[in-house]
């Protein structure tokens, strides 16, 4: 075996034109390959990263009976927030977690009425784990002493012909079902880059929104900030545990929609790595029936000093496997070298206009990364390629006879 490997080495060398290639066939795909999964990776934790701080947190607490209701965004005030956010911050997972009062609403100008989400939050709390805070286009964020003033999506500003410190009329619905209606002031404008958010969300500090709904000291949910997307399941679970008279659910669970999204681009990026897949076992096989009929009388000759067919088999393998190897393992190396290098720096990220929100949520940046277990699979993966595109050359090879491959010209 050991003697048949080192003519194997030699032949892949003996022709290094032709080896590299191949060689570099490899690497590109494989770097290519590694560059999508980065990307993809990297676009999915961003967009999910700035989904959640969109929503709040990653993990949120509702009063009992919310989670049917839930599209409809029922005033079910907690029995003690205060309780559910020192539960919340005892768990070494959690970075933030703050009150909030969140229901539907309508907001006015002379140009027109739109249906809105009003959100009524702690605004020093969620400042440094939010993404709104970030976005401020006109005017300022919002305070927690802040009182009859509103911050609005630029969208929807466009749309009621409004700018900051031009005066609106919110209407909601308190828990009694009575209407209430108050007449404030737009303290800042937040510029997302998406018309469809900016135009349904508008913040309001937690105290206003408490007398706005008849919600004295109370909130509808606290919304829990993690370190990583990822480590929701332990932290629900500890919180159910600790908060048996709550609901506690993660974003997986209130927005179902954003984990198809992400198995939509897994499935995406499954299929371009089948193809470059696929075009690597192409170039490998070409290149090694090439090799067989160009060494026909070599061939011929291995057989007739006494190299049994199986042997004659098994080196033109081991040939097509250290060709793979080879281009595996240079391909992983510049490959990861690419991905690390863009996922410290980024690079820009153009957003049309018709931008779906999960590809809007990616910001103006997106800094690929991939796990050293990927880059491990894929290398072994083309490293198995190459040895299956080898078996028909290989299998061809052993079945010349001797005297019609030393008589081939």
């Amino acid at each position: 075996m050991g003697k048949l490997l080192r003519m194997a080495w030699r032949n892949v060398w003996r022709n290094w034109r032709r080896t590299m290639i191949a060689v570099i066939a490899i690497i590109l795909g494989l770097a290519l390959m590694l560059l999508m999964d980065g990307i993809i990776v990297g676009s999915i934790s961003a967009s999910f990263g700035n989904f959640i701080k969109l929503q709040g947190g990653n993990v949120q607490a509702h009063a009992p009976g919310y989670r049917e209701r839930a599209k409809r965004l029922p005033l079910y005030p907690l029995a003690d927030a205060n309780a559910v956010v020192q539960a919340a911050k005892a768990q070494p997972q959690v970075i933030a977690a703050s009150r909030r009062i969140n229901t539907s609403g309508m907001v006015s100008s002379p140009e027109g009425t739109y249906p809105v989400v009003i959100i009524g939050i702690e605004p020093e709390q969620e400042a440094p784990v939010g993404l709104v805070t970030e976005k401020i286009a006109q005017g300022r964020y919002l305070t927690s002493t802040d009182a009859d003033v509103l911050l609005i999506g630029q969208a929807l500003a466009k749309s009621l012909d409004v700018t900051v410190g031009d005066r609106v009329t919110l209407v909601g619905r308190a828990t009694h079902e009575q209407m209430r209606r108050r007449t404030m002031t737009v303290i800042g404008i937040y510029n997302l880059g998406l018309e469809a958010i900016e135009k349904r969300m508008v913040y309001v500090s937690l105290a206003e929104a408490q007398s706005l709904f008849d919600l004295r000291d109370q909130a509808t949910e606290v919304v829990v900030s993690l370190q990583h997307v990822g480590q929701e399941p332990q932290v629900v679970a500890a919180l159910q545990a600790a908060l048996p008279g709550y609901e506690v659910d993660s974003w997986e669970t209130l927005n179902p929609e954003m984990r198809q999204t992400e198995e939509r681009h897994k499935q995406t990026l499954g299929m371009i790595g089948l193809v470059v897949l696929l075009i690597a076992g192409v170039g490998i096989l070409n290149l090694m029936l090439m090799a067989v009929f160009e060494r026909t009388r070599e061939i011929g000759l291995m057989a007739a000093m006494g190299l049994k067919r199986w042997e004659i088999m098994l080196l033109f393998l081991l040939e097509g496997v250290l060709i793979g190897l080879v281009g595996a393992l240079a391909g992983c190396t510049i490959g990861g070298l690419i991905v690390a290098y863009l996922g410290q720096v980024g690079f820009e990220w153009n957003i049309s206009s018709e931008a779906t929100e999960i590809v809007a949520l990616l910001g103006g940046r997106v800094y690929p990364r991939v796990g050293i277990d990927v880059i491990l699979q894929r290398g072994l993966t083309i490293a198995i390629i190459a040895a299956l595109a080898s078996l028909y050359p290989a299998w061809q090879a052993s079945k010349r006879e001797p005297a019609e491959a030393l008589h081939y010209v």
